[in-house]
């Protein structure tokens, strides 16, 4: 069990159930060329694990059998997988929306110069990493050099249409918070991004959305090693915000790791949380082929008031990004 799990007091979350199932979200290894100190999945170019051509075609199968509509693809950085172009090329055939969990850095790195034109070949959805849009800011907390790079893979993307007002080719940016806080207002940190990426890059994208570090793995060992872990946990339950519970992703959405066994959502994947469904202490995506999971009861820990917290937070950034975010400073 890992250890931030272990430390995790019960603060008895809501309990929560699935609804249709729209989005699989596959990661597809945890092999990443960046190693940030914020992540989730505890990526680096040091890991091996990647998903095997055999689970790719188990992914495959189950989008056709059960209808997918989006598959979003996350790693480490997913476009390290040598399979990552046949995954993509057989849900564009099936008409399912591609989501590119991409870090930038990857489209520079030697090997991956064509990996941008194909992803607007094949009209793939690309969510950013850009933790800020400033270079000190990105480079202390995605190493030196990250946020130049990044910039010049910005300009890139633009120039093969992505992020144009009128383009197909959907471009959005990432927001993690440094430190044990909540990110700002999503609404008003997406119009400092719009304007300090144009007056000083000449950049575009679409959205920004706005991620709440979630208190395991490498984040959350790094608050235990900095005495802050618990003071973390308080301020997410302090901004608990009820509402939340109806867009949080893992109502609609199945999470599966390089191996190919379901999870409700990435952070229970990576707290080795599986999904539970008739009565099987692991179910692999071959169990749920054509399988209704409408009303199956979601697996919640603490850590899912890192979902909740002020205006909530998804994979899909901010679920209440109209909203006044309530901060509640913890002791």
């Amino acid at each position: 069990m890992h250890q931030t799990l272990h430390l995790m007091k019960s603060r008895g979350f809501p309990h929560l159930r699935r609804k249709a199932l729209t989005t699989l979200q596959v990661n597809l290894g945890y092999k990443c060329n960046q190693a940030c100190f914020h992540c989730h999945v505890n990526a680096s170019p040091d890991r091996t694990e990647m998903m095997a051509a055999d689970t790719v075609d188990d992914v495959i199968a189950f989008m056709r059998a059960n209808k997918v509509t989006t598959l979003d693809l996350t790693g480490g950085a997913p476009e390290m997988n040598q399979y990552f172009k046949t995954l993509v090329g057989a849900a564009r055939l099936m008409g399912v929306r591609v989501i590119d969990r991409c870090n930038l850095t990857i489209l520079a790195e030697p090997g991956y110069e064509d990996m941008a034109e194909f992803l607007a070949s094949q009209q793939v959805e690309i969510t950013a990493s850009l933790p800020c849009y400033s270079q000190d800011n990105v480079d202390k907390q995605r190493g030196d050099g990250v946020f130049e790079v990044s910039i010049a893979v910005l300009k890139k993307l633009n120039a093969l249409g992505y992020g144009a007002a009128a383009s197909p080719l959907i471009l959005n940016l990432v927001f993690n918070p440094q430190g044990a806080k909540l990110p700002p207002p999503q609404a008003s940190l997406e119009a400092d991004y719009h304007r300090l990426l144009q007056d000083n890059f000449g950049i575009t994208f679409n959205q920004l959305f706005t991620i709440t570090n979630m208190p395991i793995q490498r984040f959350g060992s790094t608050l235990i090693s900095k005495g802050q872990f618990e003071g973390y946990m308080d301020l997410l339950v302090a901004n608990f915000q009820s509402q939340n519970l109806e867009s949080v992703m893992c109502r609609s959405m199945l999470s599966v790791d390089y191996l190919g066994y379901v999870y409700d959502c990435d952070f229970n994947q990576m707290l080795g949380l599986p999904l539970q469904h008739a009565q099987q202490l692991k179910t692999h995506l071959r169990d749920l082929m054509g399988v209704d999971l409408n009303g199956n009861a979601i697996v919640v820990k603490d850590h899912c008031y890192g979902c909740t917290a002020g205006q909530g937070s998804s994979c899909g950034g901010a679920l209440e990004a109209n909203t006044e975010q309530l901060l509640v400073a913890a002791e």
